[in-house]
C-alpha cells in the first residue's frame, strides 16, 4: 500500500511539474505572438519604405531634378518675356537719367519755381519706380541693361546734358522743358511697344502708367513754354 501511495504522490508530482510547463507555455505564448507581431509589422514597413524608395521615391526625385526642375525654369521664363526685359531695362535707364536731369536744373540760381517744382515730381515718381524695375530684373535673374541696347533717340546726349549744365537759370528752365518734352515722348513710345509685345501683368501696368503720367506732363510743359 505504501509503494502504491508513493507511486501515486510520484505520478501526481509529474502530473504538477508538466502542467506547470504547460501553463508557462500557455502564458508566454500571446506574449511571444504578439512581439512576434510587431516585428512582422515593423518589417513589412521596413519593405513598403524600400518600394517607394527604390520606385515612387525615385520618381519624386526626378520631378524635382529632372523635369519638374524644366518645368519650374520654364514658367519662372514665362513670367517675363524678351519685350518686358528690354522695357524693364531700357526704362530704367530712361528713369535714370530723368532724375539725372531733373537735379542739373535744380542746383540752378533764379530757377523758375513751376520748373523746380515739375523737376521734384519727376524724381519723387520715377525713383520708386526705378527701384520696382531693378526689383523685378533680380526676381527673373536679369541683369540691368546698357546703353549700347538703347534707342538714343529717346534719350539726351552727352551734348544735350552738358548744355542744361552749363546754362543760367533764367535759360535752364525752359531748355529743361523742350528736353523733358523730347524725354518723355520717347518714354511714352516705349511703353506702348511693351504693351503691343509684353506679357508680364506688372510690366504691362507700369506702361500704362508711364503714358498716362507722361502724356499729362507733356501737355503742361508745353503749357509752360507758351508765350
Amino acid at each position: 500500500m505504501r509503494d502504491a501511495r508513493a507511486m501515486r504522490a510520484a505520478d501526481r508530482r509529474r502530473d504538477d511539474h508538466e502542467w506547470k510547463k504547460i501553463t508557462m507555455k500557455i502564458q508566454l505564448t500571446p506574449r511571444t505572438a504578439a512581439r512576434l507581431a510587431t516585428l512582422a509589422v515593423a518589417s513589412a514597413g521596413l519593405l513598403v519604405l524600400s518600394g517607394c524608395a527604390g520606385t515612387g521615391g525615385m520618381e519624386g526625385m526626378e520631378g524635382m531634378n529632372g523635369s519638374g526642375g524644366a518645368s519650374e525654369s520654364a514658367s519662372e521664363l514665362a513670367e517675363a518675356n524678351e519685350a518686358d526685359v528690354a522695357f524693364t531695362q531700357g526704362m530704367i535707364m530712361h528713369h535714370q537719367q530723368a532724375i539725372e536731369m531733373s537735379d542739373l536744373v535744380l542746383a540752378k540760381d533764379g530757377l523758375d519755381p513751376e520748373v523746380a517744382a515739375l523737376a521734384e515730381r519727376i524724381k519723387a515718381a520715377q525713383q520708386p519706380e526705378i527701384d520696382r524695375m531693378e526689383g523685378w530684373l533680380e526676381d527673373w535673374g536679369q541683369s540691368g541693361g546698357d546703353m549700347a541696347g538703347m534707342d538714343h533717340s529717346s534719350m539726351m546726349s552727352a551734348d544735350d546734358l552738358a548744355a542744361l549744365e552749363a546754362a543760367s537759370g533764367a535759360d535752364a528752365g525752359p531748355l529743361f522743358l523742350e528736353q523733358m518734352i523730347v524725354h518723355h515722348e520717347g518714354a511714352v513710345a516705349m511703353a506702348e511697344e511693351a504693351l503691343a509685345k509684353g506679357e508680364n501683368a506688372d510690366v504691362l501696368k507700369l506702361a500704362e502708367a508711364v503714358i498716362a503720367d507722361q502724356t499729362a506732363e507733356i501737355a503742361e510743359m508745353k503749357e509752360m513754354l507758351a508765350p
